[in-house]
């Protein structure tokens, strides 16, 4: 454990570029920058602080605070922490042409917009052209981290898979879309060819590609056209790579036909993607087709990934928080390549890198560079028995904040934290919701293990379906059981992602005064339809949009279900005077007490309505 440092002293180092030339192709000397960046990270922090609070305490949003006031002690006194609905007024009013001025002196760019919703609408947070390098500067930070420990990586392709969503442009003439959107699209992007690292399979023009199943197909046969020169598959979720897998297992035949045949099939119409395909493919293959066809033939599809990709050293995917779940598809589809997670990153910022990436899924650290933003931590307790419990899947929201924020040297080895950040863009003192639990440092600076979103019980792919909002989608649904003579007793829910793709699953208990009540299929089914369209944007655009969650299924069990998901809590240590009816499992065990006493399944037959973003004065 470490003793805390006084926020007081200030190093008498001369102070670090805070944002210094990153050359990727330098293995050395990046290796170096890392080593400077983690050793002076209070030293850095104070920098970062020092600099943000110079830019921006006369903007409107601080002034309010400050009063013109600069320095650490004034901002920890006088700015509160604040979550999204403290700072939304101001991103919407930029949203609808008020000047960056108000919470940033940098002019504010773009809109990201994030996974995680407010009011059932994406979050939106402010951005500048200094973030995009800054975000790339860390992109190149993590190449040399996994050159040290995977050879030859300069010597072949990575092929990633990479996609374009819907984005909108504001009344003020500003760009709303998701984060990674956003880089793909930026010139810091698009002109990457100096870094001989980062050279993949799939052109600009797929991966831009408006049309999400054109520009999987088109990214596929890429890669299946080159795989002799691929060295590393992935993509940024595990739940996206696995939709890839399982859209070739719908494919394959097709792709192998146009690798045979020298031609891209019709239906790809983007003109972009057609012409970059055909300056790949130039010539009919029909060996290539064939050796593809015979391995996709095979049943099982295990190491489907090492037997069309035969020299594929990992798969660079994201397999902390809710993507933990896809660790055993990704083990069975790669047959046992390492999973790497490079980087921690969101909307708000990009925060740090995995330093040890050839560690197993369940030991996964980011360390954060302290560079990137002005970290603080809220200590997070449990209030039961200890953190073990406060931190278990099905207990996830039985938590309280201290009132403390702790800097980012000042963490202790083995405690749990909220993740607070102050960013060079305009949010000042932002709960982002993650809670991380502090496994080391390296140097000064603290490495976390990524635990989970606060609040959220349900997540499929970059869903994120909390508690409260669970409970109002449920309740919305529950009048159309009159019809039924029933009262809907008890549920609980979990995320089921044995299939691809994964999809939410609810557990009805049901109560009625006639024994003999039938369950209804077209009523069952508007349940489900139902709790569907309560449901935020983010989740009806990942089911009518991307298709990346499959339909919501509502199982009724059996009156006395839910006594036996007791017991069996009770048998594992839960208190009966405290007990709760967990309202998402995630146990085997629990999930099979449910499971064994089903009665009846039923799926939406029809996906919930979505409408594209739209920002506007109110």
């Amino acid at each position: 454990m470490r003793s805390p440092s006084s926020p007081h002293v200030i190093s008498a180092s001369p102070p670090m570029k805070l944002l210094p030339k990153c050359d990727p192709n330098d293995d050395e000397g990046t290796m170096k920058l890392i080593e400077e960046l983690t050793t002076n990270a209070a030293q850095v922090q104070r920098q970062v602080l020092d600099e943000i609070l110079a830019r921006n305490s006369n903007t409107e949003y601080l002034h309010g605070f400050l009063d013109g006031l600069t320095g650490y002690h004034f901002f920890k006194k006088k700015v509160p922490v604040i979550e999204y609905e403290h700072v939304r007024e101001y991103i919407e009013r930029i949203a609808n042409g008020a000047p960056s001025s108000i919470i940033c002196t940098q002019p504010i760019t773009e809109l990201l917009t994030s996974s995680g919703t407010s009011g059932g609408q994406p979050k939106m947070m402010p951005s500048t052209s200094e973030e995009l390098d800054r975000k790339t500067f860390l992109y190149d930070l993590q190449v040399p981290v996994i050159n040290k420990y995977v050879d030859g990586l300069d010597k072949g392709k990575g092929m990633y898979l990479m996609f374009v969503k819907p984005e909108i442009r504001t009344p003020s003439g500003l760009s709303a879309r998701p984060v990674l959107t956003s880089y793909y699209k930026s010139s810091n992007f698009l002109n990457r060819h100096f870094n001989k690292h980062l050279i993949y399979t799939s052109p600009n023009e797929t991966i831009l590609c408006a049309d999400s199943r054109q520009s999987m197909y088109s990214q596929l046969l890429c890669g299946l056209l080159q795989c002799d020169d691929v060295l590393r598959v992935g993509a940024v979720f595990s739940s996206a790579f696995l939709r890839a897998i399982k859209f070739l297992e719908d494919h394959w035949q097709e792709l192998c036909s146009n690798i045979r045949a020298g031609e891209i099939s019709e239906w790809i119409t983007d003109s972009g993607s057609r012409r970059a395909v055909m300056q790949i493919m130039r010539e009919p293959n029909a060996q290539l087709a064939e050796r593809i066809e015979a391995e996709c033939r095979k049943e099982p599809w295990e190491g489907i990934i090492r037997r069309l990709w035969p020299r594929t050293k990992y798969v660079d995917v994201i397999v902390t928080g809710s993507m933990a779940q896809y660790i055993p598809l990704l083990d069975f589809y790669s047959g046992g390549l390492p999973l790497v997670s490079t980087m921690y990153a969101s909307s708000e910022c990009y925060f740090g890198i995995n330093l040890q990436p050839l560690s197993s899924p369940a030991e996964v650290s980011y360390t954060l560079i302290p560079n990137m933003a002005y970290f603080e931590f809220l200590p997070v307790k449990s209030d039961k028995r200890g953190e073990e419990e406060a931190f278990d899947a099905d207990k996830c929201n039985r938590l309280e904040m201290a009132a403390e924020a702790v800097d980012l040297v000042d963490v202790e080895v083995g405690k749990f934290y909220e993740l607070v950040v102050t960013t060079f863009t305009g949010l000042y003192r932002y709960r982002v919701g993650d809670i991380l639990m502090v496994t080391g440092f390296h140097n000064s600076a603290p490495n976390f293990r990524f635990v989970h979103r606060r609040n959220i019980v349900l997540s499929v792919d970059t869903d994120k379906t909390n508690e409260e909002d669970l409970l109002l989608a449920i309740t919305a649904a529950k009048p159309l059981l009159a019809p039924l003579g029933c009262l809907l007793s008890e549920y609980t829910s979990y995320a089921d992602t044995s299939s691809i793709p994964g999809h939410y699953i609810l557990f009805w208990e049901l109560k009625s005064n006639n024994a003999a009540t039938e369950l209804d299929s077209a009523v069952m089914e508007a349940c489900c339809l139902m709790v569907e369209e309560s449901l935020d944007w983010v989740y009806r655009r990942c089911r009518s949009r991307d298709r990346s969650v499959g339909a919501l299924e509502i199982r009724v069990v059996r009156a006395g279900a839910f006594d036996a998901l007791m017991d069996l809590c009770l048998t594992n240590g839960s208190s009966v005077n405290q007990y709760k009816t967990p309202r998402c499992i995630s146990s085997p065990e629990a999930i099979a007490v449910l499971d064994g006493r089903v009665v009846g399944r039923f799926f939406s037959r029809s996906a919930p309505q979505w409408e594209p973003l739209r920002v506007g004065k109110k």
